[in-house]
């Protein structure tokens, strides 16, 4: 992935690649930045973190980095081999530790259970510790909706915005979410979890709402999409009515689905799409190009916060293995040592991002100032075929891949242009797509390894 500069003046910030907790100034400054007295007050004691770890599973250490500087250059985020050792921004002080977040979706060992292979049972520990999260100040801890949360991004989002201290709910239906993604986190008294569909209104104050919940794969979402479009659109207005009664900032994950087959090369937030509105996509593309009128008309009409972010395609851990998306079609594919299947020609193009990436995206965009309609992507682009040969490669070279009829409205070209998200926000992806793809064959390979796949 090629390394852009961002448009504005960079300060550098140095971070250092691992920090014992046992050295609480550490993990909040650089050992060359100088403290003042106004830096120690602001500063949260790590002290202040468990640092208790399971009998049965190995954590890393914890590494938070307390600073008010912006839009750090990227090869601060970087290890000398060019491998990305810490997501996060410091504008929005949400910087984390990339071996921290691998500790709580790639453990060592399950954080609570017993597997027993020989007679095939497991036994639940009653008893578990957490990931150690940051300790804020109650006028700096924020209470948080995260709706679609236990699904395949949003639990990313929840592990991040734990891990920065805040208290975090999550409302899902468990269509395609799972309750395993965010099991780590069950019982500890900042997190809740709510089993309810957001069709149906739903009452809580906070502060932030992340809009996620809707299926988003081509299976899923076609499988009801009666229900697909209910969800976009009545969904959407709950949503908006909660942050409209309690006044809080709202976030709409859109898609880059609305920009549909495009003629405009790479997309930028202008274009308005190129959409068929009764094809067999429509139920989604249409129903979040609603949620996002929805969501202007709420601004406009009613002075509700709103930001809007258009996501590319993003692959990552906890994908689901039976989504039809196709990351993790091929992974599966390769990892069965079965053929891997392209759709049309693979001469079609995809840009893909790494999870990561993109909840530092919707982070950012949530704490920025900015409302019109944001591209979250990674504009390194890809065709179908080099994807499938890549991953290939990396599991089982020598496998075949088998072409079969194109479907029908897929598009043939998908590149998001950033310059928006690189001018208000100070983001870029960081990680390349080799990467990201190592981190979620080893997650696939563990999943199949532990019988939950």
């Amino acid at each position: 992935m090629s390394q852009i500069a961002t448009e504005e003046p960079v300060l550098h910030h140095s971070i250092p690649s691992a920090i014992s907790l046992e050295d609480p100034q550490m993990a909040l400054h650089h050992p060359d930045t100088p403290q003042t007295p106004q830096d120690q007050n602001a500063a949260q004691p790590v002290s202040d973190l468990p640092t208790t770890a399971t009998t049965n599973s190995a954590r890393p250490p914890n590494i938070f980095v307390n600073s008010t500087q912006t839009f750090p250059t990227l090869r601060e985020y970087h290890d000398p081999s060019g491998l990305v050792i810490e997501v996060g921004h410091p504008s929005v002080n949400s910087q984390i530790a990339l071996d921290t977040l691998r500790g709580v979706y790639l453990p060592v060992q399950p954080y609570n259970r017993i597997d027993n292979r020989q007679n095939n049972t497991v036994a639940y520990l009653h008893e578990k510790t957490f990931p150690p999260v940051r300790s804020l100040r109650p006028s700096e801890k924020k209470r948080i909706l995260v709706t679609g949360g236990a699904g395949f991004v949003g639990s990313h989002l929840v592990d991040r915005l734990m891990l920065m201290g805040h208290d975090v709910i999550v409302l899902d239906n468990f269509f395609t979410g799972n309750k395993r993604n965010v099991q780590h986190w069950l019982g500890h008294p900042h997190f809740e979890l709510v089993r309810h569909d957001v069709v149906d209104p739903f009452m809580i104050e906070v502060d932030q709402i992340y809009h996620l919940a809707c299926p988003a794969s081509p299976p899923h979402y076609q499988y009801n999409p009666i229900k697909t479009v209910k969800t976009s659109v009545m969904g959407t207005i709950n949503m908006l009515g909660l942050a409209k009664r309690t006044k809080a900032r709202f976030l709409l994950t859109s898609t880059s689905e609305v920009y549909g087959d495009p003629e405009e090369h790479p997309q930028r937030e202008t274009y308005w799409g190129h959409v068929n509105p009764i094809g067999p996509r429509a139920c989604y593309d249409e129903g979040k190009r609603v949620a996002e009128t929805l969501t202007y008309s709420y601004m406009h009409q009613d002075d509700v916060d709103v930001r809007v972010a258009r996501i590319f395609n993003t692959f990552g851990p906890r994908m689901n293995e039976n989504d039809g998306r196709v990351v993790s079609n091929f992974i599966m594919q390769a990892l069965k040592g079965e053929q891997l299947t392209v759709y049309g020609d693979g001469s079609q193009t995809r840009s893909f991002q790494y999870v990561h990436d993109l909840v530092d995206g919707l982070i950012l965009l949530m704490n920025k100032n900015y409302t019109e309609p944001v591209n979250l992507g990674n504009p390194e682009e890809y065709t179908i075929r080099q994807f499938a040969e890549l991953i290939r490669d990396q599991i089982s070279p020598g496998t075949a891949i088998k072409i079969f009829p194109a479907t029908t409205d897929d598009p043939q070209k998908r590149k998001p242009d950033i310059t928006r998200a690189k001018t208000y926000l100070g983001w870029e992806p960081r990680f390349a797509v080799r990467q990201g793809l190592n981190e979620t064959i080893t997650w696939f390979k563990k999943q199949v390894d532990e019988g939950l796949i």
